[in-house]
């Protein structure tokens, strides 16, 4: 393995230069200052040995090849960990396949987890009833990044083998940095969170251009079918597809966040979760969407995506064919889900919300469309409990409520509030009328340039609560 690193500056002509008010510069003088100039600011150069910056903190290793062999992505990451941190790049469209877990001793065992693991038990006290965790489940398949690393993938796939025990691939410990990108993680399995990929609470990620696929979480109550974080990820032009949170409470199929997530111009297709969350599941934490596709995800409450005990916003992003009990596209609980500029379309709930579902949390839909969903019980479009809706500017069209007893095919709401601004709920229908709102022990408010018509068998009628301007 090589470094590349900075071009050595050209010699320059041994003559002085006189400059008014600064005395004489010598040539040598000159050529040191250029020195300094190019490591602080210049490009990355093949041959020569780059110089040590003339300022602390501004030094930038030579990036490391990686050959098309897993024991050397091993050895690659245990010395970048010995020193200090390093940037490597895997051979181009290799398949790096890991057939057994990396053992090492954990040694950041401790300190700011336990501290967590405290807080987390002060705030919910039945997490302190939880069965001890066994580290021998907390397994990977490669070295624990503990330093900032770099991976530049170039097209490979990091793969676990089919025969191979369950191991995920990365673990970030606290104070550890990975960069990861272009690059497949294929088949990764966790008795306990992170199928693929685990960020604890003390440390940072950032994927891009990174495709997870196929992998698992066993974990009983957490999840993670393809990424757990805990601490602070960012997640940009990357695709999960078929990874599954498969515990009896999985949570978080493709990605379960519990610390502080950037997720923008992402792909969610066909991931799974026992619980909630089929595509992402944003638990305790705080998640901001962006321009991303949820797409036939499935999951006990929100098929698509899931809100619980957390504080999630959703812009301009698709939650398209997915399914669930409760929330075919999304599900928020005891949380705040912020949406704006949405598409909510063919999605499919069993019970409640083929669209939206939110129970005793804050849902606010601007600028948006919730279109063609499907519940086999209550509130096709949106259904809404103890819950402060606010609809503006949205539509909300074409959904249906077809069981036997199913009323609401555009909204539902049961106690809380429901606010509706210069909206449409049109042409949805429901078996049981009213087809186009329904409310009970809610406050339903609708203001005059909104319109709710069209909708089967009635609009209003049939409400347990008198709704104003329905028929505008």
């Amino acid at each position: 393995m090589g470094a590349a690193g900075a071009a050595g500056v050209a010699a320059a002509a041994d003559r002085d230069l006189s400059l008014p008010g600064l005395g004489r510069l010598t040539a040598a003088a000159r050529d040191d200052d250029d020195r300094r100039a190019d490591d602080r600011s210049g490009p990355e150069r093949d041959g020569g040995e780059q110089g040590r910056p003339g300022t602390p903190g501004t030094g930038k290793r030579g990036v490391v090849s990686v050959p098309c062999d897993a024991a050397k992505l091993v050895a690659a990451l245990v010395t970048a960990n010995a020193e200090g941190g390093a940037e490597l790049r895997l051979a181009p469209k290799c398949r790096y396949t890991l057939t057994e877990a990396f053992h090492e001793t954990d040694r950041y065992d401790g300190g700011i987890r336990d501290a967590r693991e405290a807080a987390d038990a002060a705030e919910t006290p039945g997490d302190a009833e939880a069965p001890p965790r066994n580290p021998a489940d907390d397994t990977a398949g490669l070295p624990v990044i503990y330093q900032p690393i770099t991976i530049d993938g170039a097209g490979a796939t990091i793969a676990r083998d089919a025969h191979a025990a369950a191991f995920r691939f990365f673990t970030v410990r606290d104070g550890g940095e990975l960069t990861l990108r272009d690059v497949e993680l294929h088949n990764g399995r966790s008795a306990i969170e992170g199928g693929s990929l685990h960020v604890v609470h003390g440390a940072t990620a950032v994927v891009e251009r990174v495709t997870v696929t196929q992998s698992t979480s066993l974990s009983p109550e957490g999840g993670g079918g393809g990424i757990f974080n805990d601490g602070n990820m960012v997640v940009t032009d990357s695709t999960f597809i078929g990874n599954s949170a498969a515990g009896a409470a999985g949570k978080g199929g493709g990605l379960l966040n519990g610390g502080v997530l950037t997720l923008k111009r992402s792909e969610f297709h066909r991931n799974s979760a026992n619980a909630y969350g089929g595509g992402l599941g944003n638990y305790r934490g705080a998640a901001e969407v962006e321009s991303t596709s949820f797409a036939q995800n499935s999951a006990v409450q929100g098929g698509g995506l899931a809100s619980f005990s957390a504080r999630t916003k959703v812009y301009d992003t698709e939650l398209l064919n997915n399914t669930a009990q409760v929330g075919g596209g999304a599900a928020n609980s005891d949380a705040v889900l912020v949406m704006r500029k949405m598409t909510i379309r063919g999605n499919t709930s069993t019970v409640n919300g083929g669209g939206i579902s939110s129970v005793q949390g804050l849902l606010p839909l601007d600028d948006s469309v919730v279109d063609g969903n499907t519940t086999h019980g209550i509130g096709a479009g949106i259904y809404a409990a103890r819950s402060n809706l606010l609809v503006r500017g949205s539509d909300v069209t074409g959904n249906e409520a077809v069981g036997a007893a199913s009323r609401g095919g555009g909204i539902y709401a049961t106690a809380g509030s429901v606010a509706i601004f210069t909206s449409k709920v049109t042409r949805n229908a429901a078996t049981v009328k009213p087809g186009g709102i329904f409310g009970e022990h809610a406050q339903v408010k609708i203001d005059d340039e909104s319109v709710v018509v069209d909708n089967e068998p009635t609009n209003c009628e049939g409400s347990a609560v008198p709704i104003a301007h329905c028929f505008r």
